[in-house]
């Protein structure tokens, strides 16, 4: 969870667009980021497929009031709601983004790459499919989620603590020192339109996901150190799994956060 998920920027900026805190062009730059381009596929009512701006805009015509985040892997559907056929091209991309409204519509991810690793061309096509109209899978409310971290982030530090990150090879190294870079530059997390709460369910949720990334690199490097025996390492994969599923839970639902307002303002 080092990086954000491009679904999660496609979640918070289609977010930002539908309740009118963006321009449709700037929201597509926001979600594009560093890729060379976006598009989307079998949208309704498109022979082919079309550029982002013009796929938001499609999607709000046909009645999307929202979007939400599922990032589901195996044994943990979270954040879908079927059908089989989204759900299993949503399992394998490891993301998806699920529209809200008047269309029941789901979005998975496409990434293909191309050219020398410092000049990478990364093209992005959003499959636009059939999703069932039911609560998403395993989401927390925000308030859950931070209680919840809160416990996780203590044993992600304790993991990472008693593992030796410098004898534990050099990737391990560098994933820590650019997690402590990001930390002390700071950034914006999620987009305009959202609660400061969920910008702060996120923040913490992607410090625990990257310390436990960090932890799980370090252990798997082949230069791990002797003192480290296969029943250590086995113990503290236990222990870093459900921190990082308590990491993700809390991700989407910061992510959806805006939906999960938006619908209680109307019960209301």
């Amino acid at each position: 969870m080092l990086q954000e998920p491009r679904s999660g920027r496609m979640t918070a900026w289609g977010n930002a667009l539908i309740g009118g805190f963006v321009a449709p062009d700037d929201a597509a730059e926001e979600i594009v980021g560093g890729d060379s381009v976006h598009r989307l596929l079998d949208l309704p009512g498109e022979d082919g497929p079309v550029g982002l701006t013009l796929g938001l805009g499609r999607l709000r015509a046909l009645g999307v009031s929202g979007f939400r985040l599922a990032l589901p892997v195996p044994g943990h559907p979270l954040g879908l709601s079927g059908p089989a056929e989204f759900n299993a091209r949503a399992l394998a991309a490891g993301e998806a983004v699920i529209a809200v409204g008047a269309a029941a519509l789901g979005l998975v991810p496409e990434v293909t790459e191309a050219g020398p690793r410092d000049d990478r061309h990364v093209e992005v096509l959003w499959h636009c499919l059939e999703v069932r109209d039911a609560p998403p899978a395993d989401v927390p409310s925000l308030g859950e989620a931070e209680r919840e971290l809160a416990e996780a982030l203590r044993d992600a530090t304790a993991a990472l603590t008693q593992l030796d990150v410098a004898g534990a090879g050099p990737a391990a190294q560098a994933a820590l020192d650019a997690y402590r870079a990001r930390v002390e530059r700071g950034r914006e997390v999620l987009a305009p339109g959202y609660p400061p709460r969920a910008a702060r369910v996120l923040e913490l949720a992607q410090r625990v996901g990257a310390l436990t990334s960090i932890a799980q690199n370090a252990q798997a490097g082949p230069e791990h150190g002797t003192a480290v025996s296969a029943s250590q390492m086995a113990a503290r994969a236990e222990l870093l799994r459900p921190v990082e599923r308590t990491a993700r839970r809390a991700q989407v639902a910061a992510y959806n956060a805006y939906v999960e307002e938006a619908e209680r303002r109307r019960a209301e």
